[in-house]
């Protein structure tokens, strides 16, 4: 609730995702940690495990903000609102040792800017000062009321991180945090590392977020219009998206909607709806190997009819997606509604990095 009683939820998310060096030992899996532990972990993010799936390679939980996956070497947390994901790190490094896993080959931590910046309260203070007023707001909470400060915070584990934003920073942009082992070996020339020990396997993820929903496309996501979210996902057709996945979804009362997908080939796509017209906002995420991702971002868009969306797309030299990221360099035809308004591309050790944004002036569906 905002200063003058207008409801508000931040939607837009915080990913942060981890990449552990292999273990000599085979049987060392992250899937090993409890789930009491996992419980603690999210406690330091102040959000809680709804429900699970898992199969032989993948582990998914639905989470009260949002979601986790945990796979034998990577894990992902991807949590909205006021969480504070960079808060667990310790512990989830500890566990992961524990585990076997000493080393992190590569991390990442994303966000796109918040909806509502304006709505941060930035000492105790402000907070205390709200407090007296009888006022409730929602805010951010330390490390995660400014970039700079979550900069600073994993720069403090990460010393050789490194931060990206990408896009207009007075207006819609993206941010990034990245540290790579072999950056750090590169730097120390301590061994010489090959791109074959840089890319050990496939990986690749596309992300897109989007605000300005169609209003009744998310009328769907509130329990007065649908009672379970089973019915909810078949009638937005969230299971035509990528049909081979697994789907494990909660629709949150009185609004609001969660999904985790996974396959046995360790994919998996997630989905997360803030439906409330004033703010609403979907984020699409997935790691499935393409060699084109234009009918994938077509249909999602289609799906979820925004008003703007952004998309970006990491692919390692391995991976199907690395070469064919350029496809979303060309510019579109005149007779698409669609207008791109910004696209940069990186180039990281490991990774190729594309970002792309697009407005809808008319909202009529389209594709690109």
């Amino acid at each position: 609730m905002l200063e003058n009683g207008e409801h508000f939820f931040e939607g837009v998310e915080k990913l942060l995702e981890i990449w552990f060096e292999e273990s000599p030992n085979n049987e060392n899996d992250l899937r090993n940690i409890s789930r009491s532990d996992w419980e603690k972990v999210l406690g330091n993010v102040n959000c809680e495990i709804i429900s699970t799936s898992k199969n032989d390679t993948i582990d998914a939980f639905v989470l009260s903000e949002s979601s986790m996956f945990v796979s034998k070497r990577r894990w992902i947390l991807k949590t909205c609102g006021t969480t504070t994901p960079l808060k667990c790190l310790s512990l989830l490094l500890q566990l992961a040792g524990e585990n076997g896993f000493d080393v992190v080959a590569d991390l990442f931590y994303s966000r796109k800017n918040f909806t509502r910046p304006e709505v941060q309260v930035k000492s105790t203070d402000e907070m205390l000062l709200q407090l007296c007023n009888s006022i409730v707001l929602t805010f951010q909470i330390t490390p995660h009321q400014g970039f700079t400060e979550e900069v600073t915070y994993l720069d403090s584990i990460f010393p050789n991180g490194r931060s990206y934003c990408l896009g207009s920073m007075n207006l819609e942009c993206w941010y990034l945090y990245t540290f790579s082992r072999s950056d750090v070996k590169s730097a120390l020339k301590q061994i010489s590392v090959s791109e074959k020990d840089v890319d050990s396997e496939p990986d690749q993820t596309i992300e897109i977020l989007m605000q300005d929903l169609d209003p009744e496309t998310m009328s769907i996501f509130y329990k007065s219009k649908f009672a379970s979210a089973k019915e909810a996902t078949k009638e937005s057709g969230i299971d035509t998206i990528l049909p081979s996945m697994h789907i494990d979804d909660f629709l949150f009362d009185p609004c609001g909607y969660s999904m985790n997908g996974i396959n046995d080939k360790g994919e998996y796509m997630t989905i997360h709806i803030t439906p409330e017209n004033q703010f609403s906002y979907v984020s699409f995420e997935t790691n499935v190997a393409l060699t084109n991702y234009r009918k994938l971002i077509n249909q999602v868009i289609n799906t979820f009819k925004p008003g703007k969306f952004i998309v970006t797309i990491f692919a390692n030299k391995c991976s199907l997606a690395y070469e064919t990221m350029k496809e979303l360099e060309v510019e579109y035809s005149k007779g698409s509604h669609w207008k791109r308004t910004d696209m940069q591309c990186c180039n990281f050790p490991s990774y190729n990095l594309l970002f792309a944004q697009y407005s809808h002036n008319d909202k009529i569906c389209d594709n690109l």
